[in-house]
């Protein structure tokens, strides 16, 4: 099961909260309803994972328009597995990770990026995170443009 974590729960909501602000304080756009919701039960249920393929839809879309505003990669171009390692100390993914990263799901990518973020050991966290820095504030504005040409 490819999973969203709480946590990406959590960050859609603010990312709503921000973008789509209740127009009364006591409303919920539509957006903020979904995620609410889901995150809601996924408390009740002890659950730190929902499963990407069983959200309900509107959720999954509001999901998926905050998952756009993410970097999609956690690579710094600094690449060891390159180099024969099995984990690359630069973004902290294994070689299979690296080699099938284009595959995989936004559930299966944000589970990399959880796990990635708790262990904070690569190179990305520590010794190049002004470069991460940088090409966060990259994809920001590259997903900004991106939102103001749908327009």
């Amino acid at each position: 099961m490819a999973g969203i974590y709480i946590t990406d729960i959590e960050a859609a909501i603010n990312y709503w909260r921000e973008k789509n602000p209740s127009p009364d304080g006591i409303t919920l756009p539509r957006e903020l309803r979904a995620l609410a919701e889901v995150y809601a039960l996924m408390v009740y249920h002890h659950e730190d994972t929902a499963d990407e393929f069983s959200l309900p839809l509107a959720a999954a879309q509001a999901w998926q328009v905050w998952y756009a505003t993410t970097p999609d990669t956690p690579c710094i171009a600094i690449c060891s597995t390159s180099q024969g390692d099995e984990m690359c100390k630069g973004c902290g993914r294994t070689f299979e990770e690296v080699q099938l990263w284009i595959e995989m799901t936004p559930g299966q990518k944000r589970g990399i990026w959880h796990r990635i973020s708790a262990e904070g050991t690569s190179w990305r966290f520590n010794r190049y995170a002004e470069r991460a820095a940088q090409e966060r504030d990259w994809a920001k504005a590259a997903a900004e443009a991106q939102t103001q040409l749908d327009l």
